[in-house]
């Protein structure tokens, strides 16, 4: 079975004052809701789901906390730690998941050399460029992955490893026509995923590509595997696997939900992070005056030479405060991930039925001006209060709340940071003289990626 990415989500709002206003969020479509929209009845994730609601407001009642929203829609062919359904399986799998990658370095000081390390090869590959434009997105691309890499396959890839290029492309493309309208009808008529033709047979191709990389992956830690000295999260997962085995014959844990694990690990784990770093380095270039004070900071706390640590992210609240603003007028993934009610629940008077679905808008959260003062601007300053220091907001919520908040969100927090005050630390960014301004509307796939753009380095 092909690992299958799902496709994008764009649905059409019915509600007393609106009827069929298309939702993609970014300023050009950008609605507040009161408390929700019902959405059209729609295929998704190739099964036909009750009706869909949007629900934008974070408040004390919010609904994301509520155990009955922590469910998720079902997947006829897939078995992701993103997408299961809430239950004995899906809490089982994010516990080993989670459990795992904590035991290989998440969220702790002994992952940050390999983030450091990595940013050696990113420094490399953008001083080849010298003072030519150059896009930044398949270095950044490159270096995210690998960290992944090391987690999930104990290793790191070569920029210029065949396969490894191959594989980050075909994810590329897979994003990029995945935006395409043709396959847009996926969702409504699943059997369209099988003509033989056009973005339906390229897509299936890649699928079956990707798959083939995963697979043989698999395979080789499966022959190689050293009971004693496990090297990676797949050594670990047919360790646990063997011993499930032994004593549940129905065991979930198998070589069909680890090679959509480490699939949804090696993916979205890219695609989240890159697309946050490639936001951070646009604004980085469009506002020079934030990234010289970011530089200023940099330079007080950590100096010219020493690498970042995350040790100093305390003393680096101008900093931390950039990243934050960036986060949350891009919210890489807009509409969070589906949930999906597991009984009958009433939110602010409304019955919403068993079976529907929910898609959190995490980024009307992020633009709500009853919350945010001035929400389309940037302003990193909003993170900070009188005497500069960090200043947290409860809305502020880029990875999503509850039971099915993002489980790299740890992961992600130590790279943007680590990456980002390295790269600052490094390099000065700006735009090619005479460029169009780049769109900051992104492009809206399963996430909110910037549009292509250049940049001009010097070094510092």
């Amino acid at each position: 079975m092909p690992y299958h990415f799902p496709q994008p989500l764009h649905y059409f709002v019915f509600s007393p004052a609106l009827t069929k206003v298309p939702i993609c969020p970014h300023p050009h479509h950008h609605l507040l809701f009161s408390v929700f929209s019902y959405l059209l009845k729609r295929h998704l994730f190739d099964n036909v789901l009750p009706d869909i609601l949007l629900y934008p407001q974070v408040e004390g009642s919010c609904p994301l906390r509520y155990r009955c929203l922590s469910s998720s829609p079902t997947r006829v062919d897939a078995s992701w730690i993103v997408f299961a359904h809430y239950g004995p399986v899906w809490r089982q799998q994010r516990k080993f998941s989670h459990s795992t990658l904590r035991h290989f370095g998440l969220g702790k000081l002994s992952l940050e050399p390999k983030i450091i390390e990595e940013f050696k090869y990113v420094k490399e590959e953008m001083q080849k460029h010298g003072a030519v434009p150059f896009s930044p997105f398949p270095i950044v691309s490159k270096a995210v992955s690998n960290i992944i890499c090391s987690l999930c396959f104990g290793q790191r890839f070569d920029y210029n490893d065949t396969e490894f290029k191959k594989m980050l492309d075909l994810m590329s493309r897979a994003l990029e026509i995945c935006l395409n309208t043709q396959l847009l009808l996926v969702n409504i008529c699943s059997w369209l995923y099988y003509l033989p033709f056009g973005p339906f047979k390229e897509l299936r191709q890649i699928e079956k590509d990707i798959t083939t990389f995963l697979k043989k992956i698999i395979k080789d830690h499966r022959e190689s595997l050293d009971v004693e000295n496990p090297r990676d999260f797949i050594d670990m997962y047919l360790l646990h696997m063997e011993e499930e085995r032994k004593s549940n014959s129905d065991s979930s844990f198998n070589e069909d939900y680890l090679f959509y694990i480490i699939g949804d690990l090696f993916f979205a784990g890219t695609d989240t992070t890159t697309n946050s770093l490639l936001w951070c380095l646009l604004y980085m270039s469009l506002n020079p005056e934030v990234q010289e004070k970011v530089h200023e900071e940099i330079e007080r706390v950590i100096g010219p030479d020493r690498a970042p640590s995350l040790t100093d992210k305390a003393q680096m609240p101008y900093t931390e405060a950039t990243i934050m603003e960036v986060q949350r007028l891009t919210v890489v993934v807009p509409l969070s991930i589906p949930h999906m009610t597991s009984e009958t629940t009433v939110l602010q008077g409304y019955t919403i039925p068993k079976g529907t679905v929910v898609l959190p808008n995490l980024w009307s959260v992020h633009r709500d001006p009853a919350i945010w003062e001035e929400p389309d601007e940037f302003h990193p300053n909003r993170f900070l209060d009188d005497q500069g220091q960090l200043v947290k907001k409860e809305a502020f919520i880029p990875f999503g709340i509850g039971k099915r908040v993002c489980m790299g969100e740890q992961l992600a927090k130590m790279e943007l940071f680590l990456m980002f005050a390295s790269l600052i630390q490094s390099f000065k960014f700006a735009l090619p003289k005479d460029s169009e301004t780049p769109l900051l509307t992104g492009r809206y796939g399963l996430t909110l990626a910037p549009h292509p753009f250049n940049v001009i380095i010097s070094k510092r």
